[in-house]
């Protein structure tokens, strides 16, 4: 993910919102950085994990949301850092102000881009964890995995694959089959 401006010029919330909205990107630390366009094994893999997670707590009548990129996530305002998770759960309504969530969502999901693995892999990871993210997923079409890093209690890392059953740790009873996911890939 290249920077979009110089290393001694931090950008602002005010100059964040006033970007194009047809321009994606994040910023870290006040450094603004560009996002690649989603692939379609991408795209199917985000439609397909958002239905199961709506479909979860609308059946639960449960008082998280579901929510997809492109969507802000302000993780801190000094310096500034704002995130576009693919996909996020939200419990805290009062995080919500009707343009971004500012805080940490519930449960992360980040499908890798081929051109910037080390994004959600390092960068994100950090981010996330230190911002109080319960559950961050690392998605990979390319490898055929499923990272699953689960920040409290027992914090635990745990890679699985795409033929895996795995378990939503936020929630008690939902479990994803990724590979009825997979089997969608390519076809």
């Amino acid at each position: 993910m290249p920077a979009l401006q110089a290393q001694s010029e931090l950008i602002t919330l005010e100059q964040y919102e006033a970007l194009p909205e047809d321009n994606r990107a994040e910023v870290f630390d006040g450094i603004i950085y560009a996002m690649a366009s989603p692939s379609q094994d991408h795209q199917t893999i985000s439609m397909e994990l958002s239905t199961i997670l709506h479909t979860y707590i609308k059946e639960k009548k449960g008082p998280c949301r579901v929510f997809h990129a492109p969507f802000d996530v302000k993780l801190s305002d000094q310096p500034l850092t704002i995130v576009q998770p693919d996909l996020m759960i939200i419990c805290n309504k009062d995080k919500l102000d009707g343009k971004r969530c500012n805080g940490a969502p519930d449960f992360i999901i980040e499908i890798v881009s081929p051109g910037n693995p080390a994004d959600d892999y390092i960068r994100k990871l950090y981010y996330y964890k230190n911002a109080g993210v319960r559950e961050y997923w690392i998605v990979d079409p390319r490898r055929k995995n499923v990272t699953v890093n689960y920040f409290e209690g027992n914090m635990f890392s745990v890679p699985y694959s795409f033929d895996s059953v795995i378990k939503v740790n936020i929630y008690e009873d939902l479990f994803i089959n990724f590979s009825d996911i997979a089997e969608l890939l390519n076809a």
